[in-house]
């Protein structure tokens, strides 16, 4: 009686191999992709932050612009207080929201709000 493995039985296990290996290298590729999509992910926060913080002292308005393969827009609104949350001797601070959206690809974008206090106006300037 002789002792191997009969044609079928390596034909069957060269296929589980194939398979095996295609499935990894599947898993390695979407690996990459992950990768790259949450280092855009990262460098649209980084650069979102900077926006945020450049807001020294906030007026309303809108402002785009473009950083490498990023699209931005800050968006700032003055945000009215409902009667019951103003101060009775209304010298109340002003507050406005802060929108940043930032566009990278078809698919990629990021949107960050916030809200900022600001000192009250003085007396006779309007904004």
């Amino acid at each position: 009686m002789r002792r191997g493995f009969t044609l079928l039985e390596v034909l069957v296990a060269m296929a589980i191999l194939g398979l095996a290996v295609v499935m990894l290298i599947q898993l390695a590729s979407h690996s990459l992709r992950l990768v790259k999509a949450s280092g855009d992910h990262q460098e649209a926060v980084r650069l979102a932050d900077r926006l945020a913080r450049e807001v020294a002292s906030p007026s309303e308005g809108v402002e785009t612009g473009r950083e490498g393969v990023y699209a931005w827009e800050r968006r700032v609104t003055l945000v009215s207080l409902p009667p019951e949350l103003k101060p009775p001797t209304g010298k109340a601070s002003r507050l406005f929201r802060l929108s940043v959206a930032i566009r990278w690809s078809a698919n990629g974008g990021l949107d960050l709000t916030t809200l900022l206090a600001a000192p009250p106006a003085p007396a006779g300037v309007r904004r």
